[in-house]
């Protein structure tokens, strides 16, 4: 039960990490010092979906799984778990390059508009 309750976890780490990629520099209009730990992280989500790596987190929920007696998965976290829902056909080369643009687009347009306001206000 020990290890199925760490994968778990680890499942809401690596949600709460991808939506810090996508939307986190919405918090740097609260906090401008966020920028310095989202921008490395939206660099690190950006070439593993660019390169098709795997996320190291991946294979440590997934050995906690088989840990726990769970069957484990083959396709990567978000093929797993968020593809499904969102795209049913799953994951391919093409959706990654197009999940990173995604990715890169939202977070050019939170930042330019972040510039934006800080030049008129200042």
């Amino acid at each position: 039960m020990g290890y199925r309750i760490a994968a778990d976890l680890l499942v809401v780490l690596h949600l709460a990490f991808i939506a810090f990629v996508v939307l986190g520099g919405l918090l740097a209009w609260w906090r401008r010092q966020i920028a310095w730990l989202h921008l490395p992280a939206v660099l690190w989500g950006v070439l593993l979906e660019f390169n098709g790596w795997l996320c190291p987190l991946t294979p440590w929920e997934q050995r906690l799984r088989m840990l726990a007696g769970d069957a484990g998965y083959r396709d990567g976290f978000i093929a797993h778990y968020l593809l499904p829902v969102i795209y049913p056909a799953g994951l391919e080369r093409d959706m990654q390059t197009l999940l990173a643009g995604i990715v890169i687009g939202v977070n050019v347009l939170i930042y330019g508009a972040l510039l934006v306001c800080k030049r008129r206000a200042g």
